[in-house]
């Protein structure tokens, strides 16, 4: 493996976060040390972990911050349920699509090592 920018799934990630930080500016400015908080450092911790776990030495490494990632990105798509349960977006709007990709991806990729 050559780096982690090479890695689809880290590309995926960080699209993730451009979406977290954009859908989240909309939220009520009362949230901004809560949910909006919440939801950015989840989801920065997916493609941080999936680049730290490339960045260690051997695939049980890589293993372990994969698995990291993987329940970074279990909180993200929670925070995202409570967000349209309390009506900051739509469910159309939250990306659990895009969660559910990555995820798929994290998967094989552990699956693969």
């Amino acid at each position: 493996m050559k780096s982690h920018k090479d890695l689809r799934v880290w590309n995926e990630s960080i699209d993730l976060v451009e979406k977290v930080y954009a859908l989240t500016k909309e939220f009520p400015k009362e949230e901004l040390y809560g949910l909006t908080s919440k939801l950015r450092r989840g989801a920065i911790s997916v493609p941080s972990n999936i680049a730290e776990g490339c960045g260690r030495k051997g695939n049980k490494e890589l293993s372990r911050f994969l698995y990291l990632a993987l329940g970074s990105l279990s909180e993200v798509e929670t925070q995202f349920e409570i967000s349209v349960r309390l009506k900051y977006l739509s469910r159309g709007h939250a990306p659990f699509d895009k969660i559910i990709y990555i995820r798929r991806m994290i998967i094989k990729l552990i699956s693969s090592l």
